[in-house]
């Protein structure tokens, strides 16, 4: 346990800001992202701590009383001070789905809920907050760069990464045409398990609650749904996808079925793609590790979307500069360290 008197004294003057009294806090464990959050255990919220101007944290805060509004569960922001990074927002416990799953949990159930929240969020009819960016070429691109940047030099090293990009992005710049200029739903972004919690006392849709949003763009309805089910941390039973994906489609019945799927596919390859990049990104810049450990199922979940989606030519682009894009196996630092520590005995 961590009392807050021993906390940075920015962090206990806010809260105490706020309350008579400063209650204890302790952290929580962190992932990949960037937030520390620590839980108040008498009041009971959250303090959320970011990086003082981080631009992430406005949106948080617009997309969550958004999310409340259409009569979803996001943590509600209760204050907040944008200046220095910190907020104390609604404390949902500990019941992600990812906790549920491991303890036996319906899977069924707990994913059909997960796509309701999608099929209310996409049918809401209410304009996402202006602050939300559209899901065009810069973010795809950078996402796109992820792979290049990081997985190519891991994969064939003996590639000028470069040159690969410049054809790479052209190729991906036809298929996403008209994904880039799509503005349909609010895309969450990163929707899966991890980060979706079931909310005691609340019913319907609400009853699950919504984490890490603060990326939020506007975008194609079939994104977060390929996060959800095509998650690469957790791989589905089979045939559960395809109920979900019929499951929400019967829910949006005015939905041209043809462009959706082939949006769903699309946005799975761009995704699977970014995803090899992103993994190698958190082990070798930022020292999460653990994330490698995926990859090989990610390739797989790559492949098949290259083929479902008719990308090719972007496959073959891959097959003939990356041979072995598919196969690549890396190598754990630890393991690694280990390695050489045993060679230098």
């Amino acid at each position: 346990m961590q009392d807050t008197c021993d906390m940075p004294d920015l962090r206990s003057t806010f809260i105490a800001d706020n309350y008579f009294a400063l209650p204890e806090a302790r952290e929580l464990p962190a992932d990949a992202s960037p937030r520390r959050y620590y839980r108040l255990e008498v009041v009971p919220k959250l303090l959320m701590e970011v990086e003082p101007g981080s631009p992430d944290f406005e949106p948080f805060v617009q997309i969550s009383r958004y999310l409340n509004e259409v009569g979803l569960s996001a943590p509600r922001v209760f204050h907040h001070d944008l200046a220095k990074g910190l907020a104390l927002i609604e404390d949902f416990g500990e019941a992600t789905f990812t906790r549920l799953l491991a303890a036996g949990h319906s899977e069924a159930e707990l994913y059909k809920l997960a796509v309701d929240v999608l099929i209310h969020l996409h049918e809401a009819g209410i304009a996402p907050p202006e602050i939300v960016p559209p899901y065009d070429f810069g973010p795809l691109d950078d996402e796109l760069q992820m792979f290049s940047r990081w997985y190519v030099p891991q994969c064939a090293p003996e590639v000028d990464a470069e040159a690969f990009e410049e054809s790479f992005l052209e190729a991906w710049h036809v298929a996403l045409g008209d994904v880039a200029r799509c503005r349909d739903v609010l895309v969450l972004r990163d929707y899966h398990v991890d980060n979706l919690m079931v909310v005691e006392g609340r019913k319907g849709a609400a009853a699950c609650g919504l984490l890490d949003f603060q990326d939020g763009v506007l975008g194609s309805a079939a994104y977060d749904l390929v996060s959800l089910t095509q998650d690469a941390r957790r791989e589905l039973s089979p045939g559960l996808e395809e109920l979900l994906v019929e499951h929400y489609l019967a829910g949006r019945p005015g939905l041209d079925r043809e462009r959706f799927m082939a949006e769903y596919w699309l946005l799975a390859a761009h995704r699977h793609t970014k995803l090899l990049g992103n993994f190698e990104r958190l082990s070798k810049r930022d020292g999460k590790h653990g994330y490698l450990v995926f990859i090989p199922y990610v390739q797989r979940l790559l492949t098949n979307a290259l083929h479902n989606a008719g990308l090719d030519d972007i496959r073959a682009l891959m097959d003939r500069h990356l041979p072995r894009w598919a196969t690549h196996r890396p190598v754990h630092p630890q393991s690694a360290d280990a390695h050489r520590k045993v060679q230098d005995t």
